[in-house]
Protein backbone atom coordinates (compact mmCIF):
# COMPACT_ATOMS: atom_id res chain seq x y z
CA UNK A 1 0.00 0.00 0.00
CA UNK A 2 1.14 3.83 -0.23
CA UNK A 3 0.70 6.44 1.46
CA UNK A 4 -2.60 8.31 1.84
CA UNK A 5 -3.30 11.55 -0.27
CA UNK A 6 -5.28 14.67 0.74
CA UNK A 7 -8.55 12.56 -0.49
CA UNK A 8 -7.81 9.66 1.28
CA UNK A 9 -7.08 10.73 4.81
CA UNK A 10 -6.68 13.94 5.61
CA UNK A 11 -6.38 15.81 8.96
CA UNK A 12 -6.71 19.21 9.43
CA UNK A 13 -6.34 21.60 11.78
CA UNK A 14 -6.20 25.10 10.99
CA UNK A 15 -6.60 28.36 12.74
CA UNK A 16 -8.50 31.32 10.79
CA UNK A 17 -9.48 34.80 12.17
CA UNK A 18 -12.99 34.55 12.70
CA UNK A 19 -15.53 32.60 15.03
CA UNK A 20 -16.83 29.41 13.74
CA UNK A 21 -19.50 28.62 16.79
CA UNK A 22 -19.29 25.16 18.63
CA UNK A 23 -18.10 23.00 15.59
CA UNK A 24 -17.25 24.70 12.91
CA UNK A 25 -17.47 24.69 9.03
CA UNK A 26 -15.03 21.84 7.69
CA UNK A 27 -11.81 23.29 5.95
CA UNK A 28 -11.11 22.28 2.64
CA UNK A 29 -7.24 22.93 2.89
CA UNK A 30 -4.78 20.39 5.29
CA UNK A 31 -2.46 22.39 7.44
CA UNK A 32 1.04 20.50 8.72
CA UNK A 33 1.74 20.48 12.27
CA UNK A 34 4.66 22.76 11.45
CA UNK A 35 2.62 25.21 10.47
CA UNK A 36 1.06 25.43 13.75
CA UNK A 37 3.84 25.46 16.17
CA UNK A 38 4.19 28.45 18.46
CA UNK A 39 6.94 28.01 21.09
CA UNK A 40 5.97 28.35 24.93
CA UNK A 41 9.21 29.58 25.72
CA UNK A 42 12.23 28.82 27.68
CA UNK A 43 12.45 25.81 29.44
CA UNK A 44 11.73 21.71 28.65
CA UNK A 45 7.98 22.41 29.49
CA UNK A 46 5.47 25.07 29.82
CA UNK A 47 4.88 27.13 33.09
CA UNK A 48 1.01 27.30 34.84
CA UNK A 49 -0.54 29.72 32.11
CA UNK A 50 -0.79 32.94 33.97
CA UNK A 51 -4.20 35.46 33.36
CA UNK A 52 -4.18 37.85 30.56
CA UNK A 53 -5.86 40.67 31.77
CA UNK A 54 -5.72 42.79 28.66
CA UNK A 55 -7.96 40.20 26.98
CA UNK A 56 -10.63 41.78 24.88
CA UNK A 57 -12.36 38.72 24.15
CA UNK A 58 -16.32 38.57 25.59
CA UNK A 59 -17.87 36.11 27.61
CA UNK A 60 -19.44 34.86 24.53
CA UNK A 61 -17.01 34.88 22.31
CA UNK A 62 -15.86 31.44 20.79
CA UNK A 63 -13.03 32.87 19.22
CA UNK A 64 -9.90 32.97 20.91
CA UNK A 65 -7.91 35.67 20.94
CA UNK A 66 -8.78 36.43 17.86
CA UNK A 67 -7.98 32.81 16.94
CA UNK A 68 -10.70 29.38 16.26
CA UNK A 69 -10.23 26.13 14.75
CA UNK A 70 -12.34 24.68 11.45
CA UNK A 71 -11.82 20.88 11.19
CA UNK A 72 -12.17 18.33 8.41
CA UNK A 73 -11.17 14.70 7.83
CA UNK A 74 -11.98 11.96 5.52
CA UNK A 75 -11.19 8.36 6.42
CA UNK A 76 -12.13 4.79 4.49
CA UNK A 77 -14.02 2.74 7.33
CA UNK A 78 -13.16 -0.43 7.84
CA UNK A 79 -16.24 -2.60 8.34
CA UNK A 80 -14.56 -5.39 9.71
CA UNK A 81 -16.97 -5.09 12.47
CA UNK A 82 -20.45 -3.13 12.60
CA UNK A 83 -21.13 -0.41 15.52
CA UNK A 84 -23.82 -0.47 17.77
CA UNK A 85 -25.93 2.62 17.93
CA UNK A 86 -27.46 4.14 21.28
CA UNK A 87 -28.66 7.88 21.56
CA UNK A 88 -28.10 8.56 18.33
CA UNK A 89 -24.48 8.14 18.72
CA UNK A 90 -22.41 4.78 17.66
CA UNK A 91 -19.99 2.69 19.24
CA UNK A 92 -17.58 -0.05 18.90
CA UNK A 93 -19.45 -3.94 19.10
CA UNK A 94 -16.01 -5.38 19.64
CA UNK A 95 -15.89 -5.97 23.43
CA UNK A 96 -18.76 -3.46 23.39
CA UNK A 97 -19.07 -1.39 26.31
CA UNK A 98 -15.97 -1.55 27.37
CA UNK A 99 -14.95 2.23 26.29
CA UNK A 100 -17.45 4.78 26.70
CA UNK A 101 -16.82 7.29 24.02
CA UNK A 102 -18.52 6.99 20.56
CA UNK A 103 -16.90 6.11 17.38
CA UNK A 104 -18.73 7.42 14.81
CA UNK A 105 -17.64 10.54 11.75
CA UNK A 106 -18.14 13.24 14.79
CA UNK A 107 -15.98 11.81 17.39
CA UNK A 108 -13.58 10.44 14.43
CA UNK A 109 -13.41 14.58 13.49
CA UNK A 110 -12.70 15.67 17.05
CA UNK A 111 -9.82 13.10 17.11
CA UNK A 112 -8.23 14.04 14.58
CA UNK A 113 -8.85 17.43 16.30
CA UNK A 114 -6.77 16.14 19.60
CA UNK A 115 -4.08 15.41 17.52
CA UNK A 116 -3.51 18.59 16.13
CA UNK A 117 -3.71 20.01 19.77
CA UNK A 118 -1.31 17.38 21.18
CA UNK A 119 0.91 18.70 18.06
CA UNK A 120 0.16 22.37 19.58
CA UNK A 121 0.64 21.65 23.29
CA UNK A 122 4.62 19.96 22.25
CA UNK A 123 5.77 22.13 19.57
CA UNK A 124 5.04 19.84 16.64
CA UNK A 125 6.44 17.05 18.40
CA UNK A 126 4.79 13.63 17.73
CA UNK A 127 6.88 12.45 20.78
CA UNK A 128 9.09 13.41 23.41
CA UNK A 129 11.15 10.67 24.83
CA UNK A 130 14.70 10.00 23.43
CA UNK A 131 14.14 7.36 20.83
CA UNK A 132 16.45 6.74 18.35
CA UNK A 133 15.34 6.86 14.47
CA UNK A 134 17.04 3.94 14.16
CA UNK A 135 13.50 2.09 15.30
CA UNK A 136 12.41 -1.69 13.77
CA UNK A 137 8.95 -1.89 16.29
CA UNK A 138 6.41 0.76 17.54
CA UNK A 139 3.20 0.50 19.00
CA UNK A 140 0.47 2.72 19.39
CA UNK A 141 -2.34 1.53 21.52
CA UNK A 142 -5.62 2.54 21.40
CA UNK A 143 -4.38 4.23 18.53
CA UNK A 144 -7.92 5.62 17.23
CA UNK A 145 -8.15 6.90 13.77
CA UNK A 146 -4.64 6.11 13.69
CA UNK A 147 -3.32 9.80 12.37
CA UNK A 148 -0.55 9.28 14.94
CA UNK A 149 0.49 6.39 13.56
CA UNK A 150 0.48 7.27 10.05
CA UNK A 151 2.18 10.24 11.12
CA UNK A 152 4.96 8.15 13.01
CA UNK A 153 5.88 5.79 10.00
CA UNK A 154 5.89 8.91 7.77
CA UNK A 155 8.55 10.35 10.12
CA UNK A 156 10.30 6.90 10.56
CA UNK A 157 10.32 5.17 7.57
CA UNK A 158 12.70 2.14 8.86
CA UNK A 159 10.55 1.23 11.58
CA UNK A 160 7.32 -1.01 11.44
CA UNK A 161 4.15 0.76 13.21
CA UNK A 162 1.49 -1.40 14.76
CA UNK A 163 -1.25 0.53 15.97
CA UNK A 164 -4.45 -1.14 18.08
CA UNK A 165 -7.89 -0.30 19.06
CA UNK A 166 -11.29 -1.74 19.80
CA UNK A 167 -12.55 0.29 16.73
CA UNK A 168 -12.04 -0.38 13.48
CA UNK A 169 -12.04 3.28 12.63
CA UNK A 170 -8.68 3.52 10.75
CA UNK A 171 -8.02 4.32 6.94
CA UNK A 172 -7.60 1.61 4.74
CA UNK A 173 -4.69 3.56 2.78
CA UNK A 174 -1.34 4.01 4.91
CA UNK A 175 2.54 4.14 4.58
CA UNK A 176 3.39 0.78 3.63
CA UNK A 177 5.37 0.27 6.65
CA UNK A 178 2.10 0.95 8.95
CA UNK A 179 -0.89 -1.39 9.88
CA UNK A 180 -3.86 -1.58 12.58
CA UNK A 181 -5.47 -4.68 14.08
CA UNK A 182 -8.04 -4.42 16.54
CA UNK A 183 -7.19 -5.50 19.96
CA UNK A 184 -7.58 -4.80 23.30
CA UNK A 185 -4.22 -3.52 25.76
CA UNK A 186 -6.11 -4.70 28.69
CA UNK A 187 -6.03 -8.52 27.46
CA UNK A 188 -2.69 -10.24 28.00
CA UNK A 189 -0.20 -9.17 24.99
CA UNK A 190 1.07 -11.94 22.75
CA UNK A 191 2.71 -9.75 20.11
CA UNK A 192 5.54 -11.85 17.96
CA UNK A 193 7.75 -9.29 18.16
CA UNK A 194 9.46 -7.30 20.89
CA UNK A 195 9.09 -3.13 20.97
CA UNK A 196 11.29 -0.62 20.61
CA UNK A 197 8.60 2.05 21.64
CA UNK A 198 5.14 1.78 22.65
CA UNK A 199 2.78 5.05 22.58
CA UNK A 200 -0.66 5.91 24.38
CA UNK A 201 -2.23 9.05 24.44
CA UNK A 202 -5.23 10.09 25.89
CA UNK A 203 -6.00 7.03 27.59
CA UNK A 204 -7.63 8.28 30.53
CA UNK A 205 -11.33 7.23 29.81
CA UNK A 206 -9.96 3.30 28.32
CA UNK A 207 -8.61 1.43 31.01
CA UNK A 208 -10.06 -0.36 34.15
CA UNK A 209 -6.91 -1.52 35.22
CA UNK A 210 -4.00 1.00 34.04
CA UNK A 211 -1.18 -1.04 35.86
CA UNK A 212 -1.63 -4.01 34.32
CA UNK A 213 -1.34 -2.34 30.92
CA UNK A 214 1.38 -0.43 32.14
CA UNK A 215 3.48 -4.14 33.01
CA UNK A 216 2.13 -5.60 29.49
CA UNK A 217 3.76 -2.94 28.13
CA UNK A 218 7.03 -3.02 30.17
CA UNK A 219 7.54 -6.99 28.91
CA UNK A 220 6.52 -5.93 25.26
CA UNK A 221 9.31 -4.07 25.49
CA UNK A 222 13.01 -4.54 24.03
CA UNK A 223 15.39 -3.88 26.73
CA UNK A 224 16.40 -0.15 26.62
CA UNK A 225 12.99 0.47 24.96
CA UNK A 226 10.70 3.23 26.05
CA UNK A 227 6.84 3.58 26.51
CA UNK A 228 5.54 7.13 26.33
CA UNK A 229 2.44 7.80 27.63
CA UNK A 230 0.68 11.23 26.84
CA UNK A 231 -2.78 11.96 29.17
CA UNK A 232 -4.85 14.34 30.57
CA UNK A 233 -6.23 14.13 34.45
CA UNK A 234 -9.49 15.23 35.30
CA UNK A 235 -10.85 17.42 37.12
CA UNK A 236 -10.30 20.67 35.19
CA UNK A 237 -8.23 23.36 37.59
CA UNK A 238 -8.70 26.78 37.92
CA UNK A 239 -6.73 30.58 38.24
CA UNK A 240 -8.75 33.38 40.87
CA UNK A 241 -10.89 30.86 42.71
CA UNK A 242 -13.09 27.84 41.76
CA UNK A 243 -16.24 28.84 40.58
CA UNK A 244 -18.12 26.16 42.38
CA UNK A 245 -21.79 27.76 41.08
CA UNK A 246 -20.93 27.35 37.22
CA UNK A 247 -21.95 24.40 35.55
CA UNK A 248 -18.43 23.44 33.95
CA UNK A 249 -17.48 22.99 37.65
CA UNK A 250 -20.19 20.65 38.44
CA UNK A 251 -19.92 19.03 35.48
CA UNK A 252 -16.19 18.01 36.12
CA UNK A 253 -17.76 16.76 39.62
CA UNK A 254 -20.50 14.59 37.90
CA UNK A 255 -18.31 12.96 35.49
CA UNK A 256 -15.45 12.46 37.58
CA UNK A 257 -17.57 10.46 40.39
CA UNK A 258 -19.47 8.80 37.33
CA UNK A 259 -16.21 7.75 35.63
CA UNK A 260 -15.10 6.43 39.22
CA UNK A 261 -18.34 4.54 39.92
CA UNK A 262 -17.70 3.02 36.73
CA UNK A 263 -14.12 1.42 37.46
CA UNK A 264 -12.42 3.65 35.11
CA UNK A 265 -11.52 6.36 37.00
CA UNK A 266 -10.24 9.98 34.76
CA UNK A 267 -7.88 10.38 37.54
CA UNK A 268 -5.13 8.26 36.61
CA UNK A 269 -2.28 10.27 34.72
CA UNK A 270 -0.93 11.97 37.84
CA UNK A 271 0.01 8.21 38.40
CA UNK A 272 2.09 7.27 35.85
CA UNK A 273 5.22 8.39 36.95
CA UNK A 274 5.22 6.71 40.07
CA UNK A 275 3.42 3.06 38.17
CA UNK A 276 6.19 3.13 35.75
CA UNK A 277 8.92 3.14 38.65
CA UNK A 278 7.14 0.67 40.72
CA UNK A 279 7.16 -1.82 37.55
CA UNK A 280 10.78 -1.14 37.09
CA UNK A 281 11.06 1.65 34.11
CA UNK A 282 14.13 3.57 34.85
CA UNK A 283 14.74 7.30 33.66
CA UNK A 284 11.12 7.76 34.26
CA UNK A 285 10.52 11.96 33.17
CA UNK A 286 7.64 13.66 33.86
CA UNK A 287 6.52 16.65 31.83
CA UNK A 288 3.71 18.66 32.99
CA UNK A 289 1.18 20.52 30.30
CA UNK A 290 -1.30 23.04 30.63
CA UNK A 291 -4.80 23.07 28.39
CA UNK A 292 -6.89 26.52 29.01
CA UNK A 293 -10.10 26.69 28.06
CA UNK A 294 -10.52 30.37 26.02
CA UNK A 295 -8.49 33.31 26.11
CA UNK A 296 -7.92 33.96 29.80
CA UNK A 297 -4.05 33.43 29.80
CA UNK A 298 -1.28 35.42 28.42
CA UNK A 299 0.93 34.46 25.72
CA UNK A 300 0.47 33.78 22.22
CA UNK A 301 1.03 29.60 22.90
CA UNK A 302 -1.24 29.41 25.27
CA UNK A 303 -3.87 31.21 23.34
CA UNK A 304 -3.54 28.75 20.69
CA UNK A 305 -3.02 25.78 22.86
CA UNK A 306 -6.43 27.22 24.16
CA UNK A 307 -8.32 27.56 20.90
CA UNK A 308 -8.04 24.01 20.21
CA UNK A 309 -8.50 22.54 23.64
CA UNK A 310 -12.04 24.75 23.20
CA UNK A 311 -12.76 23.83 19.65
CA UNK A 312 -12.22 19.70 20.85
CA UNK A 313 -13.91 19.91 24.03
CA UNK A 314 -17.29 21.68 22.52
CA UNK A 315 -17.06 19.28 19.89
CA UNK A 316 -16.76 15.92 22.25
CA UNK A 317 -18.33 17.23 25.14
CA UNK A 318 -21.63 15.47 24.21
CA UNK A 319 -19.75 11.92 23.36
CA UNK A 320 -17.71 12.22 26.78
CA UNK A 321 -20.95 12.97 29.11
CA UNK A 322 -23.75 10.41 27.43
CA UNK A 323 -22.78 7.09 29.04
CA UNK A 324 -21.02 8.35 32.05
CA UNK A 325 -24.33 10.84 32.94
CA UNK A 326 -26.81 8.16 31.51
CA UNK A 327 -25.13 5.24 33.92
CA UNK A 328 -26.07 8.02 36.65
CA UNK A 329 -29.55 8.41 35.95
CA UNK A 330 -29.34 11.59 33.55
CA UNK A 331 -32.15 11.55 30.74
CA UNK A 332 -30.50 12.29 27.10
CA UNK A 333 -32.56 15.85 27.09
CA UNK A 334 -31.65 16.28 30.56
CA UNK A 335 -27.47 16.00 29.70
CA UNK A 336 -28.34 18.14 26.34
CA UNK A 337 -29.50 21.15 28.67
CA UNK A 338 -26.75 20.76 30.67
CA UNK A 339 -24.12 20.78 28.59
CA UNK A 340 -25.50 23.67 26.49
CA UNK A 341 -25.11 25.68 29.56
CA UNK A 342 -21.48 24.07 30.41
CA UNK A 343 -20.55 24.87 26.79
CA UNK A 344 -21.39 28.65 27.79
CA UNK A 345 -19.15 28.59 30.23
CA UNK A 346 -15.95 27.03 28.76
CA UNK A 347 -16.22 30.22 26.48
CA UNK A 348 -16.94 32.39 29.82
CA UNK A 349 -13.56 33.91 30.33
CA UNK A 350 -13.61 35.05 33.72
CA UNK A 351 -13.80 31.03 33.83
CA UNK A 352 -9.80 30.54 34.10
CA UNK A 353 -10.32 26.98 33.73
CA UNK A 354 -7.21 24.64 32.63
CA UNK A 355 -7.04 20.71 32.41
CA UNK A 356 -3.73 19.47 33.38
CA UNK A 357 -1.70 17.24 31.01
CA UNK A 358 0.76 14.92 31.86
CA UNK A 359 3.24 13.88 29.79
CA UNK A 360 5.37 10.56 30.74
CA UNK A 361 8.15 8.49 29.39
CA UNK A 362 10.84 5.83 30.78
CA UNK A 363 12.86 2.93 29.71
CA UNK A 364 13.21 -0.73 29.66
CA UNK A 365 16.68 -1.53 31.71
CA UNK A 366 19.04 -2.64 29.32
CA UNK A 367 20.39 -6.35 29.30
CA UNK A 368 23.76 -4.67 30.75
CA UNK A 369 21.58 -2.84 33.78
CA UNK A 370 19.77 -5.84 35.02
CA UNK A 371 20.89 -6.98 38.02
Amino acid sequence: MTAPNENEHASVASVTGSATGDEGPLADRPVSTAQIVVSWGEGSAPSVPSVDNESVAGDDDSAIGGMSVVTSTQSLRSSIYEDVEENGRTYHRFKQGKYPLPNDEKEQERLDLQHALFGVTLEGKLHLAPIKHSLQNVLDIATGTGIWAIEFAQQFPSARVLGTDLSAIQPLYVPPNCRFEIDDAEDEWIFSDKFDYIHGRALLTCFKDPRSVLREAFKALEPGGYLELQDGTFPFQYIDGVPRDSHLYKWNEIVVTGAAKSGRPWTNAQHYKEWMEEIGFVDVVEKNFYWPTNAWPKGEYFKKVAAYWQADFLNGIEGISLKVMTAMGWELEEIQVFIAEVRKDVKDVNIKAYLPINVVYGRRPGLNEVG
